[in-house]
């Protein structure tokens, strides 16, 4: 089991952080997400074997948001 985070731009209320958190929901191998406003953080569990972290950064970007390169 691996852990990550994303910084997400753009994340302005609660409809904005359900469709994160189904995105990533949707991506196999995930274990558990939690999306925060306050920090426009996204953190996630998942099965290292089954998805890597650039399968999360896609799913993220295909919502249409944009991932803040740290």
């Amino acid at each position: 089991m691996e852990n990550g985070s994303i910084k997400v731009e753009g994340i302005r209320d609660e409809s904005d952080m359900n469709k994160i958190h189904h995105a990533l929901n949707e991506v196999w191998g995930v274990r558990g997400v939690e999306v925060s406003l306050a920090n426009k953080m996204v953190t996630f569990s998942y099965d290292e074997k089954a998805a890597s972290k650039v399968d999360f950064l896609q799913a993220v970007k295909d919502t249409g948001f944009a991932i803040k390169e740290e």
